[in-house]
């Protein structure tokens, strides 16, 4: 009798009993694939401002530019939590008063992610702009052997979201959920702050 067999007839006989959340399939599958168990980063739009050839730049800030100073970092994984080192990642958001740059490439870039599956940027914080409800910076992200991902990066500070966004997150239409909402830690001199935001990416396997 196998792990999953054992499992299957303990809770069958009363020997083992769920909580109503769980149900026994998904406890079978995480017991035999301990690993397999992060989601997927959900879809988001793509939106109309995508360009192709982004230059290949980790620095989207100019010394000057207006808006807060962010920097956002992170993973690029597999549903089993295994790092995708070299995964493309193509990024492009407004300027800090709400323009993207249709004519050049300020603010866009194309970066890969190293050994550890680790990413990193510095930018500012996007602003608002009409026909948008939630500041956002936008992903294209691909990996030999997984989905290709297009979503968006919305921050937990977004003034929208009123102190809550996992009660307020679909104030903005396209936001389909909570998870792309991601907290803000202010770092740095009080007279040079600086935003970090945490953001994994989990690509499906095809």
């Amino acid at each position: 009798m196998n792990r999953r067999e054992l499992l299957a007839k303990c809770a069958a006989l009363g020997s083992l009993t769920l909580v109503p959340s769980l149900a026994l399939p998904d406890v079978l599958f995480a017991w035999e694939e301990p690993g397999k168990n992060m989601k997927p980063t959900p879809w988001n739009e793509v939106g109309p401002f995508y360009k192709r050839n982004a230059p290949r730049t980790t620095h989207l800030r100019a010394p000057g530019d207006a808006g807060l100073p962010v920097t956002v970092s992170g993973r690029v994984l597999d549903t089993r939590g295994d790092a995708l080192p070299g995964a493309a990642i193509e990024i492009w958001q407004a300027d800090h008063h709400g323009r993207y740059d249709i004519d050049g490439y300020r603010y866009r870039a194309s970066l890969l992610a190293g050994g550890a599956g680790a990413y990193r940027f510095d930018s500012v914080m996007p602003g608002h702009y009409p026909g948008r409800v939630g500041q956002h910076i936008h992903y294209l992200v691909s990996a030999p052997g997984h989905k290709s991902l297009t979503t968006q990066l919305y921050f937990a500070t977004d003034p929208v979201f009123e102190g809550d966004p996992a009660r307020n997150y679909s104030r903005d239409p396209l936001i389909q959920s909570s998870d792309l909402v991601r907290p803000v830690v202010l770092q740095g001199d009080p007279k040079a702050i600086v935003a970090a935001v945490t953001f994994e990416v989990v690509l499906e396997r095809l």
